[in-house]
């Protein structure tokens, strides 16, 4: 029988069918229109918006989908992804600063200290289910937090990581535009990575866990193992995206260990949709670019705005945009 800290909670889990069957289903045309367009629109979202902002929305997207892979395909609610993030903004920027590495290779540093973060963390956290795990990760997110607060010598404390460099085999990528063009194979390959791990055997057998963990236990799934490889592998993607976020703000600043980073990437999560995996790409598109508008505007209480469009759209869409979007769109292919 399975006990209580076994069983996930029914607020992690997408409502059925996700948007990702849902694609998965349509036919072979649909989907590579589908994948054209999102081609066609990362390729014009620089000249569209401000290309600082568009790399934000990059970063963001990265952390947001290494989320959903804990949420939406294994049930696991994290609010510490901010420590996987920020560990790899400041590896980065110190390898970066010290080391004179081109910038993939900084950020490859950072995301591997990430992973290898995520992996005593994770052995620890995923005995825990629902609140609980996400009040461990949480503990273990703010512990981060106060070591990097008290080096000082290391992490620059409050000041932070300064002229972080971007360097590229001597290439000047000084311009925010040509930055981007540069960021985005390496999110588009995250991107391809986390998509290629929910449609492996492994992701399904993950999906299995999320369900029913008693029967895949019965089955002979090492379930405990299943989840920790997961979280090291989340760590990893949210990693990737904290990386290029230092390169792209050229300073990392202790603002990406906070715990209020983490409660952002899942609120992106649920605008999109729980389940989905792009619905996080999208969601982090949406507020990125609202946040942008609103500081420009003057407005003071951005996340007044943000928490309630994220209210209406869980009492109105409860399985996000992108979910929603796709049930209906299921819903009339059966029509």
């Amino acid at each position: 029988m399975s006990s209580a800290v076994d069983t996930p909670p029914e607020a992690a889990r997408p409502a059925s069918p996700s948007g990702l069957l849902t694609v998965a289903r349509a036919p072979g045309w649909v989907r590579y229109a589908l994948l054209a367009i999102g081609l066609v629109v990362a390729l014009w979202l620089p000249n569209g918006l401000y290309p600082a902002v568009a790399v934000d929305i990059l970063c963001w997207a990265l952390l947001a989908v290494s989320v959903d892979l804990l949420l939406g395909f294994t049930g696991l609610l994290s609010f510490g992804h901010a420590a996987f993030w920020g560990t790899s903004a400041y590896v980065t920027g110190l390898v970066a600063v010290h080391a004179k590495l081109p910038f993939p290779a900084a950020v490859l540093a950072g995301a591997l200290a990430a992973a290898l973060l995520a992996l005593p963390i994770g052995y620890l956290a995923v005995k825990r289910t629902g609140i609980y795990f996400a009040m461990v990760t949480l503990a273990f997110a703010q512990m981060v937090y106060y070591v990097a607060n008290d080096r000082r010598s290391i992490t620059g404390g409050e000041n932070g990581l300064q002229d972080v460099p971007r360097s590229f085999f001597e290439v000047d990528l000084s311009d925010d535009y040509y930055f981007y063009y540069t960021v985005l194979p390496i999110v588009l390959l995250g991107l391809l990575a986390a998509w290629r791990i929910v449609h492996s055997p492994f992701g399904r057998a993950l999906v299995g866990i999320r369900d029913n963990p008693a029967r895949a236990r019965a089955l002979g799934y090492p379930v405990h193992r299943y989840k920790l490889t997961a979280f090291v592998l989340s760590g990893f993607l949210a990693g990737l995206g904290g990386g290029l976020f230092a390169v792209g703000h050229r300073f990392v600043s202790l603002d990406v260990l906070h715990w209020t980073t983490s409660g952002k990437a899942v609120i992106v999560v649920v605008l999109g949709g729980i389940g989905t995996l792009w619905g996080g790409v999208l969601g982090a598109a949406l507020v990125v670019r609202l946040e942008d508008l609103l500081s420009f505007s003057g407005f003071e209480a951005i996340g007044l705005v943000t928490g309630g469009i994220f209210v209406l759209v869980v009492l109105l869409f409860r399985r996000g945009i992108w979910g929603s979007v796709a049930a209906l769109a299921l819903r009339f292919r059966r029509r």
